[in-house]
C-alpha cells in the first residue's frame, strides 16, 4: 500500500527472459494486486469491438507494432478497472523513453504514482540459455524448461496430462540475439530515467524463482506479507 492508500504500483523491467513475467505473477497472488502484462493486454484489447480495439486489430493484422499512443491508451483504459484498484504490476511497459514519460502523466492525472521500478540483470548467457530450453504443454499451456523445470514424469504435462508440447518459432539464437539488441537500443534508456527519479531498485535474477522472489518482497517492504503467506 502506497502512503496514500492507493495501493501499489509497480514496474518490473530488464533484458527479455529475465523474469518478469513469472516474478509478476508470484508478486501478484503475495501482494494481491493486478498483474497487467502488455502482451495479453494487446490481445485482449484487440479482440474488443471498441475503436482502440478496432485500431489495434488493424495494425496487428498488417503485421504492425501497436504504437506508443495505442499503448499509452490501452495501458491508461485497462488502470481504470476495478481489479486495479488494490494496485498493479506493470510487464512489459514500458518499453520506450516516451512511454515511461507517459505513464508518470498517466497516474498523474488520476491521483496515483509509481512507487517502484524494478529492474530483473541476468546476464545475456544466462538469458539465452532460459529461452533457448523454454517450452510448453500444447493442451494447457503450462511452461516447462529443459534444465530448470522439467515435468515430473517425462513427456507428460503435470498439470493436464498432455503428451504433446512445443517451442515458440521465435524462441532461437538470432531472434533472441535481435530482442537483446533491441531491448538494449530501446527499453534500457527507460533504467537511468527511473534511476534520476529514485524509483529504480536493481534485483540479481540469476539465482532460484524463490531466492528472486524474496529479494523483491525485501525491496517492497513484503517480507512480512511473504512469511505469512509461506505459513499458511
Amino acid at each position: 500500500m502506497d502512503k496514500d492508500g492507493k495501493g501499489l504500483h509497480v514496474v518490473f523491467t530488464g533484458a527479455p527472459g529475465c523474469g518478469k513475467g513469472t516474478q509478476a505473477r508470484i508478486l501478484k497472488e503475495r501482494a494481491h494486486i493486478c498483474h497487467l502484462s502488455t502482451g495479453e493486454m494487446l490481445r485482449a484489447e484487440a479482440a474488443k469491438d471498441t475503436p482502440l480495439g478496432q485500431e489495434l486489430k488493424a495494425a496487428l493484422d498488417r503485421g504492425e507494432f501497436a504504437t506508443d499512443e495505442m499503448i499509452i491508451k490501452m495501458v491508461s483504459n485497462r488502470i481504470d478497472e476495478s481489479d486495479c484498484k488494490n494496485g498493479f504490476i506493470l510487464d512489459g511497459f514500458p518499453r520506450t523513453l516516451p512511454q515511461a514519460e507517459a505513464l508518470e502523466g498517466i497516474l498523474s492525472e488520476k491521483g496515483l504514482k509509481l512507487d517502484r521500478v524494478i529492474e530483473i540483470q541476468v546476464p545475456d548467457e544466462i538469458i539465452m540459455e532460459r529461452i533457448l530450453g523454454r517450452y510448453s504443454c500444447m493442451k494447457c499451456g503450462q511452461g516447462y524448461h529443459d534444465k530448470f523445470q522439467k515435468p515430473k514424469v517425462y513427456g507428460v504435462c503435470d498439470v493436464c496430462g498432455g503428451t504433446e508440447f512445443a517451442r515458440r518459432a521465435d524462441d532461437n539464437r538470432t531472434t533472441v540475439q535481435n530482442r537483446l539488441i533491441n531491448y538494449r537500443a530501446l527499453t534500457y534508456p527507460t533504467i537511468p530515467y527511473f534511476e534520476r527519479k529514485g524509483l529504480l531498485s536493481c534485483v540479481d535474477g540469476t539465482g532460484t524463482i524463490e531466492a528472486t522472489a524474496q529479494k523483491i518482497a525485501r525491496v517492497l517492504g513484503l517480507e512480512d506479507n511473504t512469511a505469512a503467506a509461506e505459513a499458511v
